[in-house]
């Protein structure tokens, strides 16, 4: 519980907590990366603010004695320390690794940061084997829900799934969607969404794309980013998307790759071994917080939402963002894909663990019917052994068996857990 200007916040708790607090009683140092806004200070604040000082880097006059004397600067702030915003003076990490190989105790270094490029280019020159990189992105639905401290990792939630499981939460999916899953505008009730997604974005550019590229004309980036927000959900086509905005493909390559370094999209490749099919090889595009890919599409209530024609995409959008976070959260490299050969079998998601496949389709309708699976149905038969399971997740209001080897499942029923 903290209290912020004379109100009491009470903290969700975050699933990344346990993972964290393994790796402070090995790693002399860890790096807690992701997106601005995701909770990261929050959430080391709330768990070290007794044994920990917080520095914030971000702070110009902080900086400036960071870089003017990084010695003197570390001299004067002993660990153990809590750097936030580390990529803003990355010399800093020659020396703590001086430092840290000069006293190897655990949990004295903690580090936040938001650009991902030019935070882990840092770490690996100068802490390889002394860090834990671990990642934090807006909540997940059962940390929204407040259930999570007690998520299951992706293979509890994978090896137990059963239709009789429910989650009895009463949520609004046009809500969820809408406002999305940063804290700040998740939680806070009062917090005028279309402000908020509005200021996040001038900060980002004028921030994070600033630094991380040079950037002349901030107004054509942000065109590039609600065309991201336009196709989220759909094949990543570099050369019509470059087109659209009058650029070249090089630089929408580039653009891309800032967007993904500051967790602002996320790429899905192709799941990429050979099932006797010729594979598509592009990834697809999914903007990582559907509050902002529907601001920036222009969707600002419940009713238009439902109507637009990126419901679909934003719905499922939101399902494999979820599951994204239940990988990292869990300390995870995520291990998910999609699947669509060049006759026409489609899966939206394809988790591999262990060497066997886990298969769903994400579909946005309450009605749900065996024809609904038939692209998972050809999967099961092409991939045999290696396929552990099949199911549909939907709007449909129970879980229930499609076909023999297929159910459907709630979409709450499955991220609640």
């Amino acid at each position: 519980m903290l209290n912020l200007k004379g109100k009491i916040f009470i903290m969700k708790p975050r699933t990344l907590t346990k993972i964290i607090q393994k790796a402070v009683k090995t790693f002399p140092a860890i790096v807690v990366t992701g997106p601005r806004q995701s909770g990261k200070t929050t959430l080391l604040k709330h768990l070290f603010a007794k044994t920990h000082k917080y520095i914030n880097l971000e702070n110009p006059d902080v900086r400036m004695r960071a870089k003017a004397d990084p010695l003197g600067f570390l001299e004067e702030n002993k660990s153990p320390l809590i750097l936030d915003e580390i990529q803003y003076v990355p010399e800093l990490l020659s020396y703590i690794k001086t430092r840290i190989d000069d006293k190897r105790k655990p949990g004295q270094w903690l580090f936040t940061g938001s650009q991902n490029f030019v935070l882990m280019q840092g770490v690996s020159q100068s802490l390889a084997g002394r860090v834990a990189v671990l990642s934090l992105l807006p909540f997940s639905f059962a940390e929204r829900i407040g259930k999570g401290k007690d998520a299951k990792n992706p293979l509890e939630l994978l090896k137990g799934l059963n239709p009789e499981q429910i989650c009895r939460e009463k949520v609004s999916l046009s809500e969820l969607i809408l406002r999305g899953n940063y804290p700040e505008i998740a939680v806070k009730k009062s917090v005028d969404r279309q402000l908020w997604c509005a200021s996040y974005i001038s900060t980002y550019l004028e921030r994070d794309v600033r630094n991380l590229a040079q950037i002349g004309d901030l107004s054509q980036f942000e065109r590039f980013l609600k065309l991201c927000a336009a196709r989220t959900g759909q094949f990543l086509n570099l050369s019509e998307m470059a087109r659209d905005i009058g650029v070249s493909v090089p630089t929408a390559k580039r653009w891309i790759s800032i967007l993904e370094t500051g967790y602002q999209v996320y790429l899905l490749y192709p799941y990429y071994k050979n099932i006797g099919k010729r594979l598509v090889k592009s990834p697809k595009l999914y903007f990582n917080d559907t509050a902002l890919a529907s601001y920036l599409l222009g969707i600002h209530n419940s009713e238009t939402l439902m109507k637009s024609p990126s419901f679909g995409n934003l719905f499922e959008t939101f399902i494999v963002t979820d599951f994204l976070k239940r990988f990292l959260h869990s300390g995870q490299m995520p291990g998910i894909y999609y699947l669509r050969t060049q006759d026409g079998l489609e899966v939206d998601l394809v988790l591999e663990f262990q060497q066997k496949l886990y298969l769903f389709e994400i579909k946005s309708a309450m009605t749900i019917l065996p024809s609904h699976a038939s692209s998972l149905s050809y999967a099961l038969r092409d991939l045999k052994l290696s396929a552990a399971g099949a199911a549909v997740i939907s709007r449909a209001a129970e879980n229930f068996r499609l076909t023999k080897r297929i159910f459907n499942f709630n979409w709450e029923n499955i991220l609640g857990l």
